[in-house]
């Protein structure tokens, strides 16, 4: 790494390593953008708990909204960053995910100075309800759009003509990143709203955004504008644009591929919006993973909104939540640091498989809360068992993702990564489906072992694809020798 502005950074057949000021420039923007939705992803649950108290319903219903709007239109917002060129896509992500975020930050102020709105002008009150809503579920979709540019379209190109392991590096310093922000915008939302007032917080959310949106943009240029292979690719994509998303003759038939559950599958989600997405997704090889780590968004057990209402219902104070919840970004970005030196050491496919089934022994401890004697020693052991689960949870998503770059055509990544988040954002839809039905936070155990469940599904099911690739789990004639048998 020698000049500022290496000209060969990213470009196809180069050597070393990525150029380290344009690498710090795109993670610099990259932590501008993950800073304001962290913050708002934190503090949504504890904004709507105060609009509605003792009830998760108000909670439950903004996560629906939510996940429902990038379950069905992530599909389409990954062929929309397919289609588009890399500076349209930035540009309409970052103006949108800001002016969403101001609007709302707004909103919930406006919401929480008036406290009384709901007795004295109910319609008001619903409006202001709606406006928060929409624009988190506008935040929510553009923030997916900046996702899929930056991690699965970006990271890759930038990392293409060099070693395997340059890929998971960047990989990993990106989470790591999204984590920091994890870990440090909650502790600042949780310190103003337990020692200034909630209002604060969301006052302070939409000036985040007016003083970065600038800057980020900015960022993100220079590092287009110092990657060749950026624009490059962008001239590819413009000449493909022309092209139909999945040509009819493109579409697998049984003679050609066999009557395997993918083709089964594949004639099904014909019935569906945006089917031909739904078609890419289903035909790669690494859909079964990708289903995996779907399954892991049907949970309570993570520091979102459903369990952050639930604990301040409780009485655990915002800021003890906010530490918490860094604590537990701590251990994720633990793993963003264990996961190279996994990987150099069993392959992607066996990170996956350690990854997953670690974060299933950790959340023991959650489920062994419910029966814990006092309901502050039920709190602490359920906020301990989901911290110490990150560890797994981040090195299977990094697993994942990583099998994902590797194991789909260039052409097909926008499109696949959209369908992607988009089944996740159903599982996460069901988890607020399921906020609505069981809605007292006195059944939270309940949803604790639903979730426990799923998780046990999907670790499961990746077993079952590790198994089909590898033809084995484990080498029991190398452990029956290690062993003396």
């Amino acid at each position: 790494m020698e000049g500022e502005g290496a000209p060969l950074l990213g470009a196809r057949g180069g050597s070393g390593s990525p150029d380290a000021s344009l690498l710090r420039r795109l993670y610099a923007g990259h932590a501008l953008a993950r800073w304001g939705a962290r913050m708002w992803e934190f503090s949504v649950g504890l904004y709507m708990i105060r609009i509605w108290p003792d009830s998760l319903l108000f909670t439950a219903i903004y996560g629906v909204v939510e996940s429902s709007s990038v379950a069905i239109f992530g599909p389409i917002v990954g062929t929309l960053v397919d289609k588009l060129s890399y500076l349209q896509v930035l540009r309409l992500w970052l103006v949108v995910q800001s002016i969403s975020f101001i609007v709302a930050g707004v909103s919930v102020t406006t919401l929480l100075v008036y406290g009384d709105l709901k007795s004295t002008s109910f319609p008001v009150f619903m409006a202001l309800v709606v406006v928060t809503n929409v624009s988190g579920a506008l935040a929510a979709l553009s923030t997916l759009a900046g996702t899929i540019l930056i991690e699965r379209e970006w990271v890759v190109v930038i990392s293409s003509g060099h070693p395997p392991a340059v890929l998971t590096a960047i990989n990993a310093v990106v989470r790591r990143i999204d984590l920091s922000c994890k870990l440090l915008a909650p502790v600042f939302s949780g310190l103003v709203i337990s020692f200034v007032s909630a209002q604060a917080s969301a006052a302070a959310l939409a000036l985040w955004n007016v003083a970065a949106v600038g800057v980020q943009y900015w960022l993100f240029v220079t590092v287009y504008n110092g990657v060749p292979a950026l624009a490059e690719n962008a001239q590819l994509r413009a000449a493909d644009s022309t092209a139909t998303l999945l040509p009819s003759s493109e579409v697998a038939t049984p003679a050609e591929t066999g009557l395997d559950w993918r083709t089964r599958l594949t004639e099904q989600l014909s019935i569906l919006p945006c089917w031909e997405s739904w078609v890419v997704y289903v035909r790669q090889d690494v859909a079964l993973p990708g289903v995996a780590l779907a399954f892991l968004y049907f949970t309570v057990l993570s520091f979102g909104t459903l369990m952050t209402a639930t604990l301040d219902w409780k009485g655990v104070p915002a800021y003890v939540i906010s530490l918490a919840r860094g604590f537990s970004a701590v251990v994720g970005i633990g793993a963003t640091v264990l996961y190279p030196a996994v990987h150099s050491w069993v392959s992607t496919l066996r990170t996956g498989l350690w990854s997953i089934w670690t974060q299933w022994c950790c959340l023991l401890v959650c489920v062994a809360s419910i029966w814990a004697g006092s309901g502050v020693a039920s709190a602490w052991m359920l906020m301990a068992g989901v911290a110490a689960s990150r560890l797994g949870l981040w090195m299977f998503d990094l697993a994942v993702m990583q099998l994902m770059q590797d194991g789909v055509p260039e052409q097909e990544r926008c499109v696949v990564g959209g369908v992607q988040n988009s089944l996740q954002s159903v599982f996460d839809l069901l988890t607020y489906v399921m906020g609505i039905i069981i809605s007292d936070p006195r059944d939270f155990s309940e949803l604790i072992v639903l979730s426990f469940f799923l998780v046990t599904c999907a670790a499961a099911m990746y077993t079952l694809h590790v198994y089909r690739v590898r033809k084995h789990l484990f080498h029991f004639d190398k452990i029956l020798h290690k062993i003396g048998w």
